[in-house]
């Protein structure tokens, strides 16, 4: 059966049993939990109590937790309870995202690739249980170029229908030919690069320590965009498709503007249709202007997600009835962005 419906943006929440499939050589490098004397409020308003310890740094464990979804199900204990609750959310299929690898983790080469492969091999294991409704987003060990084509060609034999990537990567902007060899990877095997929100470079988490997270988190991505573009990373790389996920779509004006407005000086002119021709595709949030993006840039390249599993200000669990219901946007634009671009996207059946 085709999926109508697809939520292009859940997550899981990794728990003790995520660092189960580390490798008996790596397993020095496991994760655990610690428990602060003193409760919190996190930025989310959540209370923060438990904390992750990776390669000898503190990182949250519960400062994006979306209450409104059960534990059990928003970290994959309970698989036929996370199906029945898509059930009745009227959702087809979910694409899973991650929810540590959001913000930077390490700097030892190792101590990477330990986590991204246990990651991934947890993820192939939920996806097998899950009927063909839950792909998943693979996390790739960008320290060892020389291991990614390996790794993403096993995620993508074990379900996964995409490669997971933050704004900036490895202390690097995405335009760095360091990442030359993951588009090409990303084009050979047809799976898209998809950008969420967040970033993997200390330098950048670190300075707005403190901040909402919009800087941290959400502007990298924007700025990643920007940067592909005026470098003409997608047009050099014809086979990659790329995916903008969790900064919401109202940006695209301003970006779009600013580009045409560089391109000319360089004695060149931003293609009409920017997102078609670039194979790019950006996740709008319900409380988006979604008639002025449409007019912008179309309904081919849309997608939406609901976050599930966190709460910030994208995490929306309503967010594919509400596209359906809210009136913004033609019902057979709204089924596009449900179904056929996600599918698009993702390369789903």
């Amino acid at each position: 059966m085709v999926a109508k419906t697809i939520d292009s943006d859940a997550h899981v929440l990794e728990n003790p049993y995520t660092w189960e499939f580390i490798e008996a050589t790596h397993k020095k490098y496991t994760p655990l939990v610690v428990y602060g004397s003193e409760a919190r409020t996190a930025g989310s308003g959540n209370i923060q109590k438990e904390y992750w310890v990776i390669d000898n740094r503190l990182q949250p464990k519960e400062a994006n937790v979306g209450l409104d979804t059960a534990q059990e199900s928003r970290e994959m204990k309970d698989i036929a309870g996370r199906l029945k609750h898509m059930d009745e959310l009227k959702i087809d299929v979910q694409v899973l995202y991650p929810t540590i690898f959001l913000r930077p983790l390490t700097l030892n080469v190792d101590c990477e690739l330990a986590l991204t492969k246990a990651y991934n091999r947890w993820l192939a294991e939920i996806s097998k249980k899950g009927s063909g409704r839950l792909p998943w987003v693979a996390c790739p060990p960008l320290y060892s170029m020389d291991k990614v084509r390996a790794e993403m060609e096993w995620a993508k034999d074990n379900g996964a229908c995409g490669i997971f990537m933050r704004g900036l990567e490895c202390e690097r902007r995405l335009s760095d030919p360091y990442f030359n060899p993951l588009w090409e990877i990303a084009g050979d095997l047809d799976l898209p690069l998809c950008l969420h929100s967040g970033t993997g470079a200390f330098q950048v988490h670190d300075f707005f320590a403190g901040d909402s997270g919009f800087s941290r988190f959400k502007l990298s991505v924007v700025s990643a965009f920007h940067e592909l573009l005026w470098n003409d990373i997608p047009a050099k790389f014809p086979k990659t498709r790329w995916g903008f996920v969790e900064v919401s779509s109202q940006w695209l004006p301003y970006v779009l503007n600013d580009l045409g407005l560089r391109f000319k000086r360089r004695g060149k002119r931003l293609s009409a249709n920017v997102l078609k021709d670039n194979r790019m595709y950006v996740a709008v949030q319900v409380t988006d202007d979604l008639k002025q993006i449409v007019d912008l840039v179309g309904t081919d390249n849309l997608v939406v997600g609901t976050d599930y599993g966190h709460n910030d200000t994208s995490s929306e669990i309503e967010a594919l009835r509400l596209l359906k219901t809210n009136g913004q946007l033609p019902t057979a634009v709204v089924d596009k962005i449900l179904g056929d671009n996600a599918r698009a996207l993702y390369g789903l059946n």
